[in-house]
């Protein structure tokens, strides 16, 4: 894919690399796409590992690279950082833009199968398809270097992706992940209109099921941090099945724990580093 097909919205200058936002009209989705990137100052000299991070509930394109303080780490280590939108935007159906939890900004990374939303709500062939093809050729990414992380939604995203898509994604960790959507009030809702009644159809999505049908997908370890704090922590997140799951496919994973810590941008900014680091040292950075 060529860079004709990016907009530049803006650029800046940051830690010696480019913060930079995009928009462009996404073939996946149908309607206009953005996406923010963090091009470290080392892609000056070739193409440089990609990390994605993908972000939770009724966040855009913005929230991590404004609030996680990545970029520091990412420079230091010559990773370039991608960050798409939540959801699409625009599509105008029908309660929409009702509930924050559903709709525009919970696209909940996946291909929706039942209309309405199934014509734009194609968020999983945007993410590792579409935009993981512009950052690996339009941008300066290594196709042979991809991880992902993210938060909330985005950490079931992230964990959802890795295992739907291996060849794609050598890496993976999350914050306070949506661990088992299908046991969730918030998955519930977005996978029966999104994906249909049918439980069946639902365990595509949900990490916990799919690691429970593999066996050890990523070797080198998964990375997920955990608030006690977490005001969602129980009715929503499910770390626990996770973890389970994990241990009856013999995937190495590390929950850590974090005592007094919620589900903000405060929390991930305290542990960001420790995710870059493991990402980079995956990734061979």
């Amino acid at each position: 894919m060529s860079s004709d097909k990016l907009e530049l919205i803006s650029e800046q200058r940051c830690f010696d690399g480019a913060q930079r936002f995009y928009r462009h009209d996404s073939t996946a989705v149908g309607l206009p796409m953005r996406f923010s990137a963090y091009v470290p100052p080392q892609a000056a000299d070739g193409r440089v590992p990609v990390l994605f991070f993908l972000a939770g509930l009724t966040c855009t394109e913005e929230t991590f690279m404004i609030k996680a303080g990545a970029q520091r780490y990412a420079a230091q280590h010559g990773l370039m950082l991608v960050a798409p939108d939540t959801s699409p935007r625009g599509a105008g159906l029908p309660g929409e833009d009702d509930d924050w939890d559903f709709g525009t900004g919970a696209g909940f990374y996946l291909d929706a199968t039942q209309a309405p939303w199934s014509k734009h709500y194609r968020m999983e062939t945007y993410v590792a398809d579409e935009l993981y093809g512009l950052a690996t050729s339009a941008l300066p990414g290594d196709a042979g270097r991809v991880g992902v992380f993210g938060h909330s939604m985005g950490g079931h995203g992230a964990l959802v992706l890795a295992q739907r898509h291996p060849g794609k994604f050598k890496s993976v960790s999350a914050f306070a992940p949506i661990a088992a959507p299908s046991r969730c009030p918030w998955g519930e809702k977005a996978f029966s209109a999104y994906l249909g009644p049918d439980r069946q159809a639902w365990a595509g999505y949900d990490a916990s099921l799919l690691m429970e049908q593999s066996q050890c997908p990523f070797p080198q370890g998964i990375l997920v941090d955990q608030g006690l704090a977490d005001g969602f922590l129980e009715q929503q997140l499910n770390p626990k099945a996770f973890e389970a799951a994990c241990a009856q496919a013999q995937q190495p994973l590390v929950l850590r724990r974090h005592e007094g810590y919620d589900h903000s941008y405060y929390f991930i900014s305290t542990f960001i580093q420790d995710h870059v680091d493991f990402h980079a040292e995956r990734l061979r950075a």
